[in-house]
């Protein structure tokens, strides 16, 4: 345990950027390509952007909570962090894979560790076509946007459009519309892992629309293709009490 080389992250806030200097004091901080653990200051949106930092080198990574939201975070102490880190549970994350393709015929690639969506851009509704697999499923949905979840990613705005908790270790990404108005009662797909799901965007000079994958935007887009090639992983390590399985299957219950 005393082997273990940490090297810390943190918020660009006044107080998260307070504490890193602490704990790199404290625990001799390792430089990154060496470092055994990734240690995450902030929130939730912070934690997204340390995964991605994260992933070239597979390290995991322990997160504490000093923002706002911290569904993926343990909770702040500066105490015994070697020996909570040596305990932690590893939750095993999956990014999506997205190409997308904007009017000038330009390809932009992202990975996604929560979710892609597609937003509208103007007042006006999107019209999307999906495919599964190659095959069409819907030739046109008239929507806000829609938007494909990752399990763990399932609490986050999937929830909020009233799209399905997934289970952690659940096979399969959730594809939720965001505010459908035709087909009106279509609520979204359960889709097995390994899905490719191809979206145009149907009238795309009149009806712009955007697309995130995470935190990175790309706007005026064509078409946009998303896979779960489970090529790649990073683990987050969570202390047992805030194992991150059991929070999300909590969540099913949350009033």
């Amino acid at each position: 345990m005393s082997g273990l080389r940490l090297s810390f992250c943190a918020n660009p806030t006044p107080a998260a950027q307070r504490v890193r200097e602490v704990l790199k004091a404290r625990y001799n901080e390792a430089p990154f390509d060496q470092a055994d653990v990734l240690v995450a200051l902030g929130g939730d949106g912070f934690m997204l952007r340390a995964l991605h930092d994260a992933l070239p080198r597979s390290i995991p990574v322990y997160g504490m909570k000093l923002g706002k939201v911290g569904f993926l975070m343990n909770q702040f102490r500066e105490d015994d962090l070697l020996e909570r880190i040596a305990r932690a549970h590893p939750a095993t994350m999956y990014p999506l894979s997205m190409r997308a393709g904007n009017i000038e015929g330009r390809i932009k690639q992202a990975i996604a560790f929560n979710e892609v969506a597609l937003w509208r851009q103007t007042n006006q509704a999107a019209h999307l076509q999906i495919a599964l697999n190659q095959q069409v499923k819907l030739e046109e949905l008239v929507c806000d946007g829609l938007l494909v979840a990752t399990p763990a990613g399932s609490t986050a705005y999937n929830f909020s459009a009233h799209g399905p908790i997934l289970p952690l270790d659940a096979n399969v990404l959730a594809l939720t519309p965001i505010s459908p108005f035709r087909p009106r009662h279509w609520r979204g797909a359960l889709l097995p892992a390994g899905t490719q799901v191809m979206l145009q965007v149907n009238e795309f000079e009149q009806r712009g629309v955007s697309v995130t994958a995470d935190f990175h935007e790309f706007r005026d887009i064509r078409w946009v293709e998303i896979e779960d090639p489970r090529e790649q992983s990073v683990q987050l390590l969570f202390d047992p009490e805030h194992h991150l399985a059991e929070r999300i299957l909590d969540e099913q219950f949350a009033l």
